[in-house]
Parts: structure tokens; sequence; C-alpha cells
């Protein structure tokens, strides 16, 4: 299983461009397999980790995730394409829908059948990411174009699937899916069989399953977990992900994070493995002094 690093979902030094590129220098030379950073509402996570891509090497770069309605297919394709151009083939665009009150409260557009639209979106999407033009027809998109990026090759895309619709697709269109909030029960009997069994009759290879979590190396975990419980509180309340924490038999975001000592975290981080992670994203949470450090050295030593 290959360890990665969520970056860009902090406000402060960390979270500006030179923070970014800082820490993707730093986890690069630790020899950490991949950095994903996180779209939210701040810097814009493609052209970050174009900037990334120029000032790293090796380490694989990561969207986890962007979200497909506010932008059209050619041109988070001509964004992608442009990103893998600047890091010498190391970007992987991680895509999904967001949610429903983010995409109509927020951006005014319409969440109406939204597994409809993720599978317009990919016909549209995935032959542009292979450098080949796009010719649809559908009820959303209407496209026939093509795009020449000099330097840029082709894009695997990961697809944020949780509901079967959405395994589905990701499995037929997609390098696999990328993952937030949920438990390695439910990755084990629904996720990995579902999105296994969808490649296979498409034909396409085994699916890379990235499962992001909240982690944190400490001694003192109740009080760990119950700050994890207040500061992420909102992911349990978000449907798509409401829906993950009750079929693991969770009641929030602290029951599926990995917080204790090294001895506790090898088990959790073992069965993560066991049950079809091709790689862990892992979403350090500087809850506590000299968090970030410990969880760091942790997982470099898992490497």
């Amino acid at each position: 299983m290959r360890i990665g690093v969520m970056s860009g979902a902090t406000s402060g030094p960390d979270g500006t461009l030179d923070g970014l590129v800082a820490r993707a220098k730093d986890l690069e030379a630790r020899g950490f397999h991949s950095v994903w950073m996180a779209n939210i509402f701040g810097i814009d996570a493609i052209t970050a980790q174009a900037v990334v891509g120029r000032e790293t090497e090796r380490i694989e770069l990561g969207t986890a995730v962007v979200p497909t309605y506010p932008r059209h297919p050619v041109a988070i394709a001509q964004q992608a394409l442009t990103t893998q151009a600047a890091s010498g083939g190391r970007f992987v665009l991680g895509i999904g829908l967001s949610h429903q009150i983010v995409i109509e409260n927020m951006f005014g557009i319409s969440y109406e059948k939204p597994a409809r639209h993720m599978r317009e979106y990919m016909e549209v999407l995935a032959p542009l990411l292979r450098g080949e033009p796009a010719k649809f027809e559908g009820d959303q998109y209407r496209v026939n174009a093509g795009l020449q990026v000099e330097g840029a090759t082709p894009v695997p895309v990961l697809l944020a699937a949780l509901g079967d619709h959405m395994l589905k697709i990701a499995g037929r269109t997609s390098s696999g899916t990328i993952l937030w909030m949920t438990g390695p029960k439910t990755i084990e009997t629904h996720i990995v069989p579902k999105l296994t069994a969808a490649a296979a009759e498409a034909g396409r290879p085994a699916p890379r399953v990235v499962a992001g979590l909240p982690i944190v190396v400490t001694n003192d975990p109740e009080t760990v977990l119950e700050r994890i419980g207040k500061s992420l509180v909102m992911y349990g309340q978000l449907p798509s992900y409401r829906a993950m924490l009750d079929k693991e038999g969770a009641a929030g975001p602290a029951d599926v994070a990995l917080v204790g000592d090294e001895k506790a975290l090898d088990e959790r981080l073992d069965r993560l493995r066991d049950v079809g992670v091709t790689d862990f994203d892992a979403a350090i949470v500087a809850v506590e002094d000299g968090a970030d450090e410990r969880t760091l050295a942790y997982l470099e030593s898992r490497l």
C-alpha cells in the first residue's frame, strides 16, 4: 500500500503556495509516494499542483478532489493536461460531484441526476485526458472538441465514488476511486467488490483505491478523538459521507479516524491494506503539539 499525505486543507503559512511547495519538497525528500491537494474554497488545487510539479522531481501529485459541476470537462481537461506537462507526467486528476448544498446553494447549479451528470462528464473528459478528441451528444453536454497540450502525457483520473451508481461509473471509465470518511469494513464489503466488478466488466485493469482518513499518532487518543469529532463534525452531516459512516456503524468522523500510538496504527493501516486499499491518503490533523511531526515520522517508517 502506497502512502501519501493530504495538503491544502489548512490556512496559515502551510496553505500558501510557498507553503504547499515546501511541504511537497519535504514529503518527497522523506520518500512519500504522493501528495494529494484538497480543493475547497482557497487555492485552486490543479493550478497549485502545476506549481508544485515544477519544484519537485519524483513525488506523485493529485487532487482530492475537484468538483465537476462548476468546470466544463474540456476546461478541466485543459488544466489537467497542462499540469501533467508541468510535472513531467506525475499528475493524477481526482474529481467528484461535491455536495448538493455546495452545488445548488452556493453555485446556483442544479444537482439533479448526479450520476447522469458524471456519466456524461466522463464521456467528454476521458478521451481528452488520453490525448484524443471528444465527440459526444448528451442531455447535459454536447461536445466536439480536441486539445493539443505540448509535453503532456495521458492523465489518470480518479472518481470520488461512494454510492452504487458512482462506483459503476468509476470502475467502467476511470483508474479507480478516491475516498474520504470511508472505513475499512465499508471498503471491504461495498467499495472494492463493486468497483472491481465494474472495472472487470469493462475490461479495465484492477482499479486504484485511494482512502483518505484523518490520522494522528498520540499517547492521548481520547482527547484527540474528541477534538477530531468537533473539528470534522460537518463531514458526518453531509449525506454521501453520512451514508458511508452508517455502513461502517460509525457515529461520526472520529470513529473512522486513525488515532493512537504507533503500534495501534500499525494494525489500522494493515487492515486498510488487507481490505484492498492501494493508496493511503493521510489527513494529518494538527490537534496537539508535535502531532504533525510525530505522525509524519511514523508514516515515513511505514514506507
